[in-house]
């Protein structure tokens, strides 16, 4: 059982919490950078994660032919 498996599922209230938390730390100015970085950074996992599938997919499939 990992960390988060000890936790449980995480709601509304502790959401709220989290985020007054991380405002009180970084303050207002530069928690539209963070967003925009984290955005970017999900974005380019999700398009790794494509190209790695579409990489095995190609794979698979020259595997096939042979």
């Amino acid at each position: 059982m990992g960390f988060l498996g000890l936790l449980g599922p995480i709601g509304w209230p502790e959401l709220i919490i989290i985020l007054f938390v991380v405002l009180l730390l970084f303050g207002p100015k530069r928690l539209p950078d963070m967003a925009k970085a984290l955005g970017q950074s999900v974005r380019e996992l999700r398009k790794s994660a494509e190209a790695k599938d579409d990489e095995s997919q190609k794979k698979e499939e020259e595997k096939k032919e042979d």
